[in-house]
Protein backbone atom coordinates (compact mmCIF):
# COMPACT_ATOMS: atom_id res chain seq x y z
CA UNK A 1 0.00 0.00 0.00
CA UNK A 2 2.74 2.63 0.69
CA UNK A 3 4.00 2.27 -2.91
CA UNK A 4 0.26 2.77 -4.55
CA UNK A 5 0.34 6.02 -2.03
CA UNK A 6 2.94 8.12 -4.75
CA UNK A 7 0.98 7.00 -7.57
CA UNK A 8 -2.39 8.19 -6.13
CA UNK A 9 -1.18 11.04 -5.04
CA UNK A 10 -0.27 11.74 -8.62
CA UNK A 11 -3.39 10.48 -9.80
CA UNK A 12 -5.62 12.56 -7.68
CA UNK A 13 -3.69 16.22 -8.63
CA UNK A 14 -3.75 15.04 -12.41
CA UNK A 15 -7.03 14.49 -12.25
CA UNK A 16 -8.08 17.59 -10.12
CA UNK A 17 -6.07 19.66 -12.78
CA UNK A 18 -7.91 18.39 -15.14
CA UNK A 19 -11.08 19.31 -13.16
CA UNK A 20 -9.61 23.15 -13.41
CA UNK A 21 -8.79 23.23 -16.87
CA UNK A 22 -12.82 22.46 -17.81
CA UNK A 23 -14.13 25.78 -15.91
CA UNK A 24 -16.27 27.26 -18.92
CA UNK A 25 -16.15 31.30 -19.36
CA UNK A 26 -19.47 32.52 -20.33
CA UNK A 27 -19.44 36.05 -22.20
CA UNK A 28 -23.41 37.03 -21.38
CA UNK A 29 -24.17 38.71 -18.45
CA UNK A 30 -23.08 42.63 -16.92
CA UNK A 31 -18.81 43.53 -17.45
CA UNK A 32 -17.16 45.90 -16.24
CA UNK A 33 -13.27 47.13 -17.19
CA UNK A 34 -10.42 48.80 -15.49
CA UNK A 35 -11.80 52.41 -16.98
CA UNK A 36 -14.86 51.55 -15.19
CA UNK A 37 -16.79 51.19 -18.27
CA UNK A 38 -19.74 48.80 -18.39
CA UNK A 39 -21.25 45.98 -20.46
CA UNK A 40 -24.02 43.88 -21.05
CA UNK A 41 -23.82 41.42 -23.42
CA UNK A 42 -27.74 40.30 -22.97
CA UNK A 43 -28.44 37.63 -25.75
CA UNK A 44 -26.15 35.13 -27.46
CA UNK A 45 -27.78 32.50 -30.49
CA UNK A 46 -26.71 29.11 -31.45
CA UNK A 47 -24.19 30.02 -34.41
CA UNK A 48 -22.39 32.95 -31.53
CA UNK A 49 -23.57 35.74 -32.09
CA UNK A 50 -24.55 38.38 -29.42
CA UNK A 51 -26.07 41.71 -28.50
CA UNK A 52 -25.58 44.50 -26.17
CA UNK A 53 -25.12 47.78 -24.53
CA UNK A 54 -21.98 49.62 -23.49
CA UNK A 55 -21.95 52.26 -21.38
CA UNK A 56 -18.42 53.98 -21.25
CA UNK A 57 -17.20 55.65 -18.55
CA UNK A 58 -14.60 57.64 -20.59
CA UNK A 59 -14.62 59.79 -23.96
CA UNK A 60 -12.60 62.36 -26.14
CA UNK A 61 -16.10 64.25 -26.87
CA UNK A 62 -17.55 66.66 -24.69
CA UNK A 63 -20.87 65.10 -25.95
CA UNK A 64 -23.39 63.96 -23.06
CA UNK A 65 -22.04 60.04 -22.86
CA UNK A 66 -25.07 57.38 -23.62
CA UNK A 67 -26.13 53.69 -23.74
CA UNK A 68 -24.08 52.64 -26.83
CA UNK A 69 -25.45 49.16 -28.57
CA UNK A 70 -23.12 46.37 -29.59
CA UNK A 71 -23.00 43.45 -31.41
CA UNK A 72 -20.50 40.39 -31.85
CA UNK A 73 -19.82 37.03 -32.41
CA UNK A 74 -17.87 34.78 -30.26
CA UNK A 75 -15.70 31.95 -31.64
CA UNK A 76 -17.15 28.57 -30.80
CA UNK A 77 -15.00 26.31 -32.95
CA UNK A 78 -14.03 22.85 -31.33
CA UNK A 79 -10.33 24.22 -29.98
CA UNK A 80 -12.02 27.15 -27.65
CA UNK A 81 -11.94 24.93 -24.73
CA UNK A 82 -14.64 27.00 -23.08
CA UNK A 83 -12.27 29.73 -23.06
CA UNK A 84 -13.28 31.24 -26.29
CA UNK A 85 -12.58 34.37 -28.44
CA UNK A 86 -14.80 37.07 -29.49
CA UNK A 87 -15.14 40.19 -31.22
CA UNK A 88 -18.04 42.99 -31.00
CA UNK A 89 -18.29 46.23 -32.14
CA UNK A 90 -19.50 49.53 -30.62
CA UNK A 91 -21.58 52.02 -32.22
CA UNK A 92 -21.63 55.23 -30.23
CA UNK A 93 -24.91 57.12 -29.93
CA UNK A 94 -23.42 60.21 -28.95
CA UNK A 95 -20.06 60.73 -31.19
CA UNK A 96 -19.21 60.33 -34.78
CA UNK A 97 -16.80 57.22 -34.24
CA UNK A 98 -17.14 53.16 -33.82
CA UNK A 99 -14.87 50.47 -32.07
CA UNK A 100 -14.17 47.60 -32.41
CA UNK A 101 -12.97 45.20 -29.59
CA UNK A 102 -11.57 41.46 -30.01
CA UNK A 103 -10.82 39.43 -26.76
CA UNK A 104 -10.75 36.11 -25.47
CA UNK A 105 -12.56 34.80 -21.84
CA UNK A 106 -10.06 33.09 -20.05
CA UNK A 107 -11.13 31.62 -16.08
CA UNK A 108 -7.77 32.27 -13.66
CA UNK A 109 -6.67 30.19 -11.44
CA UNK A 110 -9.48 31.10 -8.71
CA UNK A 111 -12.52 30.41 -10.82
CA UNK A 112 -12.87 34.47 -11.63
CA UNK A 113 -14.16 35.20 -15.58
CA UNK A 114 -12.01 37.90 -16.98
CA UNK A 115 -12.17 39.40 -20.47
CA UNK A 116 -8.69 40.37 -22.32
CA UNK A 117 -9.56 42.69 -25.21
CA UNK A 118 -7.69 44.85 -27.78
CA UNK A 119 -9.57 47.88 -29.41
CA UNK A 120 -9.86 50.41 -32.44
CA UNK A 121 -11.60 53.62 -31.98
CA UNK A 122 -12.12 55.44 -35.56
CA UNK A 123 -13.43 58.81 -35.23
CA UNK A 124 -14.77 60.48 -38.06
CA UNK A 125 -12.13 63.73 -39.41
CA UNK A 126 -13.48 66.51 -41.60
CA UNK A 127 -11.03 65.20 -44.89
CA UNK A 128 -8.67 62.74 -45.83
CA UNK A 129 -5.70 65.11 -44.82
CA UNK A 130 -6.59 64.51 -41.18
CA UNK A 131 -6.97 60.73 -41.31
CA UNK A 132 -3.71 60.16 -39.34
CA UNK A 133 -5.51 61.06 -36.68
CA UNK A 134 -8.92 59.58 -36.78
CA UNK A 135 -7.72 55.93 -35.42
CA UNK A 136 -6.99 55.03 -31.77
CA UNK A 137 -5.41 51.52 -30.46
CA UNK A 138 -5.98 50.62 -26.73
CA UNK A 139 -6.28 47.46 -24.60
CA UNK A 140 -9.02 46.75 -21.36
CA UNK A 141 -9.63 44.12 -19.10
CA UNK A 142 -13.13 43.81 -18.05
CA UNK A 143 -14.33 41.43 -15.02
CA UNK A 144 -18.02 39.97 -14.39
CA UNK A 145 -19.75 42.88 -12.15
CA UNK A 146 -22.02 40.68 -9.39
CA UNK A 147 -25.54 42.00 -8.83
CA UNK A 148 -25.96 43.18 -6.04
CA UNK A 149 -28.40 40.86 -4.40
Amino acid sequence: MVQATPFLLVLFLALGAHGLSQKKCSLTGTWVNDLGSNMTITTMNGNGDFNGFYHTAVTATSNEIKLSPLQGSRQKGPNQKGQPTFGFTVNWSFSDSITVFTGQCFVDDYGKEVLKTMWLLRSRVENIKNDWKATRVGTNVFTRLQSQE
